[in-house]
């Protein structure tokens, strides 16, 4: 659908002026998720819109539907607090055998709690199995161990018996209610322990009213919570968005800014290190001379002078001679090898005439 084909800036006006229809859609049609600017722009699709609200309900099924979804409702509520009301029954039937149990070596027990008891628990056992084995034209199968309904119902207790357990029940089953309920009177409300019978009567008369109307706000709290959550998940994704933004506009001057300004920045560095060189130089000389005025005095300094003078001057006198064997030497390579045949040969005359000299030498010793 293209924003051009329903660009009629008058319908949509008209629309949005009928009640804020934007929270109509985002309530009766879940999917749709509509702005101001939507309807503007697409004023014939905000109709279509406007006109399916009328024959649906909020949850977006038709009219037909939630009501036959209201009424299954009712009928399963209905069935469940049936259900309740018997499970409920049987459990304390059941918790009533047990305390029984619990208390049957207590010597304080009549022998008319005794025969209730039992009464009780005989005529819960033998239902239980009835119930257990079904009707006898629906099993396919035969009965369990052989037994039948009729067998089942000779273990029943004696009809006075049962007429009187059945007449007594009532009263035992209000008063393990009234207990619980004042367990869980005492567990909401602490403080109502020690508060009389009468009073914790009343308080239990309110309680379901206060425990519902605790869970509406349990609730309501957790659906705010979630819409919280929704929130601040929302928040968070744009929160992103623009941190994201951010490191780039920071990345954008770093490179736009910090690449112009750091061929300076170098340079007054450079300087920097520079200046601090010649400084430490300085420094250098300085203690080098402190350590040398400590250690000489002018006396020995201008001795010290004297003498760098006289060696200086060998030193030239010694270069001077070098230079001038240099340029004999050189004058001597110009031969070439004649001249290397000539130190040859003067070097062995050389060495004859000093040997021949020492066994002079020695020839004169030994004739003396």
């Amino acid at each position: 659908m293209a924003s051009g084909d329903f660009c009629l800036p008058g319908e949509g006006m008209e629309i949005l002026q009928q009640g804020h229809p934007t929270k109509v859609y985002s309530r009766q049609l879940p999917p749709c998720n509509l702005s101001e600017e939507d309807l503007l722009q697409n004023p014939h699709f905000s109709k279509l819109l406007l006109s399916l609200s009328q024959h649906m309900d909020e949850s977006g099924l038709s009219l037909s539907l939630a009501k036959e979804q209201a009424q299954a409702w009712k009928e399963v509520r209905l069935h469940k607090t049936t259900w309740l009301r018997s499970e409920i029954l049987q459990r304390v039937i059941q918790e009533l055998l047990v305390d029984y149990y619990v208390k049957i070596q207590d010597t304080n027990l009549t022998s008319e709690d005794k025969k209730f008891h039992e009464t009780l628990e005989q005529q819960l056992l033998v239902t239980q199995l009835t119930q257990l084995l079904g009707p006898s034209q629906e099993r396919a199968m035969p009965p369990l161990l052989g037994l039948e309904k009729a067998d089942l119902l000779e273990l029943m207790p004696p009809s006075e018996d049962f007429v009187w357990m059945r007449a007594r029940l009532p009263l035992e089953v209000e008063e393990q209610l009234k207990k619980k309920c004042f367990t869980l009177l005492c567990y909401h409300d602490p403080n109502s322990d020690s508060d009389p019978e009468t009073l914790k009567a009343a308080k239990v008369w309110k309680l379901a009213e206060i425990l519902v109307s605790e869970k509406q706000q349990c609730q309501d709290a957790r659906s705010q919570q979630k819409e919280q959550a929704v929130l601040l998940e929302k928040k968070r994704a744009t929160c992103s968005q623009v941190l994201l933004r951010c490191l780039a506009l920071l990345h954008r001057l770093l490179q736009e800014h910090r690449l112009k300004t750091q061929s300076e920045l170098d340079r007054i560095n450079a300087q920097y290190l520079e200046i601090k060189c010649s400084a430490m130089i300085l420094k250098l000389r300085m203690e080098e001379l402190k350590i040398l005025s400590d250690t000489y005095t002018a006396e020995k300094v201008e001795v010290h002078r004297l003498i760098r003078d006289r060696l200086e001057g060998a030193i030239r006198l010694q270069k001077q001679d070098m230079e001038k064997s240099r340029q004999v030497l050189n004058t001597y390579e110009v031969l070439g090898e004649e001249f290397d045949k000539l130190v040859k040969e003067y070097t062995q005359l050389k060495q004859t005439t000093e040997n021949r000299r020492w066994a002079l030498q020695e020839f004169n010793k030994a004739c003396r």
